[in-house]
């Protein structure tokens, strides 16, 4: 457990009950935040819990809607980044944005370099300055190194270097260590902790508990918009923290059919692309729905666009029904019975400036063509099958599909793949940014085809998605398969339990 005598520090940021909503879309509803000076406080919660929304408030990159905002005991509602790095907010990314082609010392004082008395660019003055912040830091950075090549963990250092520069009384760490090994990680929390002691709040944001438990001082939980809880470190157990996250009934929200689960369909075995995901093995059978479930960023949709010939790899095998798939080859995947349908609907699932019509029939339209040419009756009647089985709500079939609600995209995206009639079909987040209602639908078309004999890879960010629709679990940390889990040993605590631990734990 982390110690620090000090954490009772006046408090530098309080956030109460503050409330933000997108149109319709509530990100916030009751958010509460209170970070202390000498304290390190972690923000946790699930993917959609509000954690980034709350730190755009406090970043000024959004305005809140309503509640209370002080940073160090004052009112305020920062209308820009820069007001907010003014009153000394500043937040380290997972993937810092320095300018490549400029030195260390240039991207730590970038637009407020001091000057001499002849107004020229005081490049000595920079450089002793960072010099000093470096051994402050305690790490040892080159200050006239060009940025581009620099490892990300030396980006985050210079990040936190040019928010010291700036006396920021408030550091926001945001998923810091997702891209770093473990010294670096260890680095980057002696960098934290003497932050810590020399006055300063920081808050922690992380998906990892015992970096969580290591590090911080105080939890703070969110979920579904909503402050929870706030606790000492010391005085809360991990399993608690995982119930509070995940606390949600699901039983009533998935139109979960039991079915009859057949011959294996899909196989992978030991597929491997270096760097992004290790040795992953599984299979889907006929009737079966299996999620791959784990954290933003752990590889799932990366092993979804191997499997399907998007992306390569470097070993491993994929067959469907017991015949070998040629890696990225999409056109092949599909002729073997492969659809995917993808997590970036808008970007990689649709043509938005065509018509429904037209999206609908994209995949088959060689199947539907005549001596090589294609009838507008023929694309029509196609599309309207499966928009009447969906239930597209459109005025037309040539209505564009980038006018249509996100539910409708989501839905013309699956009628495009369900029309190849695939044996598999590989799904990836599939309510993303839908409303519950449109939620259920896809839900239950998707109990219906695992019903019908076709078998489901879906990949989902939400637990009670995961949960409440799926047969067997498979949870991804960092590019490996931690844990399998039945429908029966699917609990939250499990899941969560195998995407924050690596695989020696969850089997311990």
């Amino acid at each position: 457990m982390p110690t620090n005598p000090t954490v009772n520090g006046p408090a530098v940021l309080e956030l109460r009950d503050v409330a933000k909503k997108f149109g319709s879309v509530v990100a916030l509803t009751s958010a509460t935040l209170t970070v202390h000076s000498n304290s390190i406080h972690a923000l946790v919660g699930e993917n959609g819990a509000g954690k980034s929304t709350l730190v755009k408030i406090v970043a000024g990159l959004y305005q809140k809607d309503s509640g209370e905002f002080l940073f160090r005991g004052e009112p305020v509602d920062f209308t820009s980044t820069a007001a907010a790095k003014a009153a000394g907010i500043a937040v380290i990314y997972q993937e810092p944005t320095l300018f490549p082609d400029l030195s260390v010392v240039e991207n730590i004082f970038m637009g407020r370099q001091p000057t001499d008395r002849l107004g020229r660019i005081d490049r000595k003055a920079m450089r002793a300055e960072a010099r000093e912040i470096f051994a402050r830091l305690a790490v040892r950075i080159d200050p006239d190194r060009i940025a581009e090549g620099l490892s990300i963990a030396d980006q985050q250092i210079i990040e936190i270097a040019k928010a010291i520069s700036l006396d920021a009384r408030l550091l926001i760490m945001d998923e810091p260590t997702a891209a770093l090994s473990g010294v670096e990680v260890e680095r980057l929390f002696a960098v934290a902790r003497s932050l810590r002691d020399e006055g300063r709040g920081l808050v922690f944001i992380s998906h990892r508990f015992d970096e969580v438990f290591s590090l911080c001082d105080t939890i703070t939980v969110m979920r579904d918009g909503r402050y929870i809880s706030t606790d000492a470190t010391a005085d809360v157990e991990e399993d608690e923290i995982v119930r509070r996250m995940v606390g949600r009934d699901v039983t009533d929200l998935f139109p979960k059919q039991e079915t009859t689960v057949g011959d294996e369909l899909l196989r992978v075995d030991a597929l491997t692309s270096v760097g992004v995901f290790s040795d992953v093995s599984f299979t889907v059978r006929a009737g079966e729905i299996v999620a791959l479930a784990g954290l933003v960023g752990a590889g799932r949709s990366e092993i979804a666009r191997a499997v399907f010939g998007v992306d390569g790899y470097q070993s491993g095998t994929v067959t469907l029904a017991g015949k070998p798939v040629p890696k990225r080859r999409p056109a092949a995947a599909m002729a073997a019975g492969l659809a995917l349908v993808p997590e970036d609907r808008r970007k990689q699932g649709l043509v938005l400036d065509s018509s429904v019509a037209r999206n609908t029939t994209l995949a088959i339209r060689s199947k539907l063509a005549k001596w090589g040419f294609l009838r507008n009756a023929s694309e029509n009647r196609a599309a309207r099958e499966w928009a009447q089985r969906l239930q597209v709500k459109t005025s037309a079939l040539d209505t564009l599909a980038g006018t249509l609600s996100g539910g409708n995209q989501q839905k013309v995206v699956l009628g495009k793949w369900l029309a190849t009639n695939p044996r598999v079909l590989i799904i990836d987040e599939p309510t993303r940014g839908i409303d519950v209602g449109t939620k259920a639908e896809v839900h239950r078309l998707t109990s219906e085809l695992a019903g019908r004999g076709m078998g489901i890879l879906m990949i989902s960010s939400e637990l009670p998605e995961v949960l409440g629709m799926a047969d067997r679990v498979l949870v991804v940390r960092e590019g490996r398969i931690t844990a399998e889990l039945s429908r029966a040993e699917a609990t939250a605590e499990n899941v969560m339990y195998a995407a924050t631990h690596a695989a020696e734990e969850v089997t311990r």
